[in-house]
């Protein structure tokens, strides 16, 4: 039997809960990016490692011929050993270690996404130490807001990241009179699932002004890197299982006002690989409560964390149910805290012990974000190649 997409009877021979990844819709986003991208000769697009770092994943993605965007040390050491070319990879954050640096050095990376004027000068005390010069892009903070969640809203001056704007003039300068630096470009990023449109145009402006008074200064750059942000459709992942990746990029290539030869970089995560993964789990039984049915399944906070930290939604269905009727559920976990809950009075098919649930829109921040609370196993992740 399957319903929908999933193959029901395989389902129930494995152990909840899992992951569940559609090689299919990977494939067909990954496409749809490159066909977007290749209308604009001068755009590159690196996946966000931090979304979803299952190999089988970065391999396909590798293939196609994306670069990497990493966050820590072992994202670059994961993005290596899974095909991306080190002159595609870029490596950001808040707080990277000395042999975190060292490491993206040796392996000779495209660049390293410099957050503050400190760390500038860590990486130019480690480049002197291996006698090499590494490529530095500046990440500017913008303060620009956006329409997410606080949790995720990263291009604010209140926030821990990038260069303050009014510092970008003496950091480029300080960039250009270190000796074991080369300075390539700036780095933005102001937040994560990002359905507004207009916000990134606020971006591409922001840079376009920018840009015009350091070209008074007669400062040029080189290479403008947009970071990434853009959403996915948690309500309808069925019927939008592709962001408007079109709009997205035309947005910068109608807005940002480039020179002769400047190429624009994005950092795509979760619209890449969000709506491929589907969270699995197992009802364990339904309880009834004082006010309402709790339908108790066997996942988890500790398998998908982001109802419980950002008040996240997902669809949830019950896709082994053959019942008519519909009941209004808590679709809860078994986790020791209040706030492991993934829906309240959710309506679904009548639900009884053993059916299995399927939590979509999971491909994102999902198997990546899962720990062993409560000495819980970590949950597999399985593809559609596995599973047939």
């Amino acid at each position: 039997m399957i319903k929908g997409t999933f193959p029901i009877e395989k389902f129930r021979e494995l152990e909840t809960p899992f992951y569940y990844y559609d090689m299919k819709v990977l494939r067909d986003t990954l496409d749809t990016i490159n066909k977007e991208t290749s209308k604009y000769g001068n755009f590159h697009v690196h996946y966000a490692i931090k979304a979803n770092a299952n190999p089988k994943i970065l391999k396909i993605i590798a293939d196609y011929g994306l670069g990497a965007d990493c966050v820590s040390g072992n994202e670059v050491s994961a993005a290596l050993a899974a095909g991306f070319p080190a002159s595609k990879i870029v490596f950001a954050g808040v707080a990277k270690t000395d042999r975190e640096i060292l490491n993206g050095i040796d392996n000779d990376i495209f660049c390293f996404n410099c957050e503050s004027i400190e760390e500038l000068h860590i990486i130019q005390e480690l480049a002197a130490s291996r006698a090499k010069t590494v490529r530095v892009a500046l990440r500017i903070n913008p303060n620009v807001k956006t329409d997410t969640h606080a949790n995720i809203t990263t291009g604010l001056a209140e926030n821990k990241f990038g260069i303050p704007l009014a510092d970008t003039e003496y950091a480029i300068h300080l960039a250009e009179q270190l000796p074991n630096i080369e300075f390539i470009g700036l780095h933005f990023h102001i937040g994560s699932q990002i359905l507004n449109i207009s916000d990134f145009t606020a971006l591409a402006k922001r840079i376009n002004e920018l840009q015009e008074h350091l070209e008074g200064q007669g400062v040029t750059i080189k290479n403008i890197n947009v970071g990434g942000g853009l959403g996915i459709d948690y309500a309808n992942p069925e019927q939008t299982p592709i962001p408007d990746f079109k709009a997205y990029f035309a947005t910068f290539a109608e807005t940002l006002i480039l020179r002769e030869n400047q190429q624009v970089h994005f950092e795509l995560g979760r619209s890449v690989v969000g709506q491929m993964g589907t969270l699995i789990a197992r009802t364990i039984f339904v309880k009834k409560g004082t006010n309402k049915k709790f339908c108790i399944i066997d996942a988890g906070m500790s398998d998908l964390i982001r109802p419980a930290l950002y008040g996240a939604v997902h669809k949830v269905k019950n896709i082994s149910s053959a019942s008519p009727e519909t009941r209004k559920y808590d679709v809860v976990g078994p986790i020791c805290e209040s706030s492991d809950v993934f829906v309240k009075d959710y309506e679904m098919p009548e639900t009884h012990r053993g059916d299995l649930i399927a939590i979509m829109s999971a491909g994102a921040y999902g198997e990546v974000m899962a720990s062993q609370y409560n000495c819980r196993n970590l949950p597999i992740g399985y593809t559609t190649e596995d599973i047939k």
